[in-house]
């Protein structure tokens, strides 16, 4: 299985880390997209760099390449996660803008009806953030906020981190031994 995952330039970039290094772990083949904003980011929330993450995944992809075969709706993959998604993008995908590589493979996401999953990050929210995500929910993504859960009675960030990351396993219908 294959699975494409955006990793865009929203706090919150440990979520997108944490996805690829799991599905990494279950024998998934990652194709990873980091936009310019994100490898910052990671740079000042994580321990990680930019390249150690693009160690992890199986193919690696820059966010202006859009010749890319995720940009194409006859490459094959099981679903595409956006860890975290920043309110532009999720404004660029809700008017179908595709102008660069997490974008436009979110698009083609969409538009094969594979799942697409949306670690939206930002609050509060307004009006017009509330109403692009309807929007693409109407379209068929999952709209996912990394809302911590309290029930697994977490210790740390990561207990709190991977609790998000096996939902968006198990909604990708991949195994994880993440407690949810």
């Amino acid at each position: 299985m294959r699975i494409v995952v955006g990793i865009t330039g929203a706090t919150g970039t440990v979520y997108g880390i944490t996805l690829v290094r799991e599905l990494t772990r279950a024998g998934v083949e990652t194709h990873l997209v980091l936009s310019r904003r994100a490898k910052q980011i990671m740079e000042m929330e994580t321990e990680y760099q930019p390249g150690d993450l693009e160690k992890i995944a199986a193919v690696t992809y820059g966010a202006e390449d859009l010749t890319a075969p995720v940009a194409s709706g006859s490459f094959r993959h099981g679903g595409m996660v956006i860890a975290p998604c920043d309110m532009q993008t999720l404004a660029a995908l809700a008017v179908g803008l595709a102008h660069n590589l997490i974008t436009r493979a979110a698009d083609v996401t969409l538009k094969e009806k594979r799942p697409l999953i949306l670690l939206a990050r930002e609050t509060p929210l307004h009006e017009i953030h509330l109403e692009n995500m309807l929007k693409l929910a109407r379209a068929g993504a999952i709209i996912m906020p990394p809302t911590p859960a309290f029930y697994h009675r977490p210790t740390t960030i990561t207990d709190l981190v991977m609790q998000t990351t096996g939902r968006v396993m198990e909604l990708l219908a991949i195994k994880s031994n993440a407690v949810f």
